[in-house]
This record gives C-alpha cells, sequence and structure tokens, in this order.
C-alpha cells in the first residue's frame, strides 16, 4: 500500500462522512507532502484529543516511507 493509500484508509475509517476524505499528494527530491482533507465536522476525529491521533498517523506515515529514504509532512487541512 501506498503512502497515499494508508492515510486515506485509516482517515476513512475515523470518520463519519468518509466521501468527503481526499489525500493529496506532492512530492519533491527528498520529501513527500501528503495533504488530508476532511468535512468540517469530522476535523475534530482525524486530529483527535490533544492530537494524538494526527500524531499516531504521522508516527505510522514515517514507518511507512522509512524504506524510501524520504521525509513525509503529513498535513490535516
Amino acid at each position: 500500500m501506498d503512502l497515499q493509500g494508508l492515510v486515506e484508509y485509516i482517515a476513512r475509517h475515523l470518520v463519519q462522512s468518509p466521501q468527503h476524505v481526499s489525500v493529496k499528494m506532492t512530492e519533491s527530491s527528498n520529501v513527500i507532502t501528503l495533504q488530508l482533507r476532511v468535512a468540517p465536522d469530522d476535523r475534530g476525529r482525524v486530529i483527535g484529543k490533544g492530537g494524538r491521533i494526527a500524531n499516531a498517523m504521522r508516527t505510522l506515515v514515517h514507518v511507512a516511507a522509512a524504506r524510501t529514504g524520504k521525509r513525509v509532512n503529513l498535513e490535516i487541512m
């Protein structure tokens, strides 16, 4: 599974409106940026209390990207 698919899969299972989940990936020489967009009502579900869910998602993405040798940034829009 690619990084974009991983973030989309996790987010779709967290929110109440999975049809509003979208992930845009941009890649430069050594940095991959993933922009996660969800419905405004679901933003809190993806971020979590104190940002715990967002940090857990970032950790998973960093681990998944470790084999590519690139840095990954996950932005929740």
